[in-house]
């Protein structure tokens, strides 16, 4: 299992603990490969209804989206605000669509084997100490992994100022169980929780599809045991 910040070794070492709220390891380098294409934004030349069309057609292949009204309110609900929700996957979609889809993006963050698949990309959000983080939870053949959609500024402890990626991965031989939970005075808040063999918790809220997404980390983890 690895959680880390998408930096250099080097500056991995500055990184204070409470970013992730638990202890951070430093990843290889083929594991921490640049995710600078995977920030690209649109060219400047397309028009921005195409550029709004074009990634509103990313996101639904990457949550099959439907009309889950409760999956949508809870997605809704985590953020400050509506028009930032939306602008957040239009933001997502267009940076998947410059890298050239989403299981690039899968390979250029985490790696992958010769053997393995991508099973499942899933919006949601992962909760941390310092709040839920917006990114895609990958479902693979051999792992499952989070990223976050943006950068996390913090100050290192020679006062820069860094901007850094919410990383975690899981390979699927570690992952103990997976439940599905929820809020008992908020039935429509569902949870999914992954517990690892060394007893490492973590939540994963805020999907438009969480049965779907669960259905997949199921299937994976059974079919490792």
């Amino acid at each position: 299992m690895k959680i880390f910040l998408d930096r250099s070794r080097a500056m991995m070492d500055q990184v204070p603990k409470q970013v992730t709220g638990i202890s951070i390891a430093s990843a290889s380098r083929s594991s921490q490969r640049s995710v600078n294409n995977f920030l690209l934004q649109y060219p400047s030349n397309e028009s921005s209804k195409l550029r709004q069309r074009k990634a509103h057609s990313v996101i639904a292949k990457v949550n099959k989206l439907g009309d889950r009204m409760e999956g949508i309110r809870e997605h809704v609900r985590l953020a400050p605000k509506l028009t930032k929700t939306v602008k957040g996957k239009l933001s997502l979609g267009a940076r998947i669509l410059q890298v050239g889809g989403v299981e690039k993006v899968f390979n250029n963050n985490f790696g992958t084997k010769d053997d393995e698949k991508l099973l499942k990309a899933s919006q949601c959000y992962l909760s941390t100490t310092v709040g839920p983080i917006a990114g895609l939870l990958f479902v693979s053949t051999h792992k499952v992994a989070f990223c976050s959609e943006r950068s996390i500024k913090f100050t290192s402890p020679t006062g820069k100022l860094l901007r850094v990626y919410y990383k975690v991965l899981i390979p699927l031989s570690k992952i103990k169980r997976a439940n599905q939970s929820q809020d008992v005075k908020r039935p429509s808040q569902k949870y999914i929780q992954v517990v690892t063999e060394d007893n490492f918790e973590f939540w994963f809220m805020g999907f438009l599809n969480h049965q779907e997404a669960l259905k997949y980390l199921e299937q994976a983890i059974f079919e490792t045991q």
